[in-house]
């Protein structure tokens, strides 16, 4: 028994040091917490209306939803945990563990949260209260796009570095600068965009809907931009006219906050629903 319990710690030991020496990411068992690990019943019941309805404040019913559907549409079983964050932001893990969500969150239970890595886009699904108290509405605007895919991971980055936003009076917003270049080391992965009328792989495919999910917004709200440019071909979550195509460090999305007061821009993306809102300040 002590020849056992040594060998487990020293297997501990090595897989810290592994670990620090950004060594090979470790798999994990069910037991190391897995989809409980991630899960607050009372957080999940508020941030979801349509599952109030359903399930009531019943924690094994939502529980069960969570396992079964709600980390594969990309909602939040906490408040500082979402599956395509910590995927989007964590591409080492993503070469590590595939398709595996349960390892994801046994990841980010022992190891991550301790490195602070990133995990949350720092947004509640339920904000629309918070929005309120933080600023007067001018506007907003909402997407809905496909979960579980890599561009969906694009898009959950590209919110995370938008949302929080502070416009100045007289000073030009610009998107691409806001989100910085779409690379992996950034936390972007490959996925389909328009290119010349074609769709190809490109490394950040799919942030073009968060542009274009702003751009609606900016539109709605009467804030005119001092740069925008159309698609190549008709968008599938917008009408024509509202979107907003971003490419490399020539085609941009840009505004200037010609009001008295400072503007800032949220951006959410949760289970599907992609939403910007701009608030006066």
């Amino acid at each position: 028994m002590r020849r056992i319990t040594g060998k487990i710690k020293m297997f501990a030991v090595l897989v810290c040091i592994c670990l620090a020496a950004g060594g090979t990411v470790p798999a994990f068992a069910a037991s190391a917490g897995g989809y409980r690990a991630v899960f607050d019943a009372d957080y999940y019941y508020q941030a979801y209306p349509d599952l109030q309805a359903a399930f009531g404040k019943d924690s094994a019913k939502l529980y069960r939803h969570f396992v079964t559907f709600g980390i594969k549409e990309g909602r939040s079983g906490c408040a500082d945990f979402n599956i395509d964050v910590y995927r989007a932001n964590n591409p080492d893990l993503v070469k590590a563990f595939g398709g595996d969500l349960e390892a994801y969150c046994n990841h980010y239970a022992v190891y991550g949260k301790a490195e602070g890595r990133i995990a949350s886009d720092g947004t509640q699904p339920a904000a629309s209260s918070k929005q309120e108290t933080a600023g007067t509405v001018v506007s907003s605007y909402t997407t809905y796009y496909e979960t579980g895919v890599p561009r969906a991971l694009n898009i959950q980055v590209a919110v995370s570095r938008l949302n929080g936003t502070v416009v100045q009076p007289g000073t030009e917003f610009s998107f691409s600068g806001t989100i910085l270049p779409r690379t992996t080391a950034n936390g972007y992965v490959p996925g389909p965009a328009y290119s010349n009328g074609e769709v190809i792989q490109s490394v950040g495919g799919g942030i073009c809907q968060v542009s274009s999910t702003l751009y609606a917004a900016m539109l709605t709200g009467s804030v005119p931009a001092s740069e925008r440019h159309a698609h190549s071909m008709p968008v599938p979550y917008l009408p024509e006219g509202m979107d907003a195509t971003i490419s490399g460090n020539w085609l941009d999305l840009k505004f200037v906050n010609q009001q008295a007061y400072p503007i800032l821009i949220q951006a959410s993306a949760s289970g599907g629903a992609l939403t910007v809102t701009l608030l006066r300040l």
